[in-house]
């Protein structure tokens, strides 16, 4: 699964100022809102729902918060960094700056599974998140996540 596929150049906020988890969630669920054509209250309340069972927290200050909808046409992502970190409730303690929210049909099965590892290698990759730090801006953060692709692709 190729992050292109999940996450679109408009679907990156590069300064996301959110002061609590809720607050992140909110404004991420309403930019996957605009993208897709859903509605943002019923996208943050099945994200809310799904973190109210365990934090998205995945260590080293990144979030990788996720919920299957009846409604969504196909898997979807949006990614943010925020201004300032944020307790996530994550499983090292860190506060995060780095959320990828991901969105997927009820009927998507392996592929939300195959979808949330693929962010789950992204992020592990080498030096992936000290340059998502430093990009300078959304097109810059756009590139650092489909480097690898790109570069397969060249």
């Amino acid at each position: 699964m190729l992050l292109t596929e999940l996450i679109a150049a408009e679907a990156v906020i590069p300064s996301l100022k959110a002061n609590t988890k809720k607050q992140a969630l909110l404004d991420l669920s309403n930019r996957a809102a605009q993208i897709s054509g859903l509605d943002a209250r019923e996208i943050f309340d099945v994200v809310l729902q799904r973190e109210r069972l365990g934090s998205t927290g995945i260590g080293s200050g990144v979030a990788i918060p996720h919920a299957k909808l009846d409604k969504a046409p196909t898997i979807f992502g949006v990614f943010a960094r925020l201004v300032r970190p944020i307790d996530f409730d994550a499983i090292d303690g860190v506060p995060v700056d780095l959320i990828c929210l991901l969105i997927t049909p009820e009927s998507a099965g392996a592929d939300h599974l195959k979808a949330l590892a693929r962010l789950a290698r992204l992020f592990r990759g080498p030096g992936v998140i000290e340059k998502l730090r430093a990009a300078r801006d959304g097109s810059a953060l756009y590139s650092v996540l489909t480097e690898e692709e790109t570069s397969r692709a060249a």
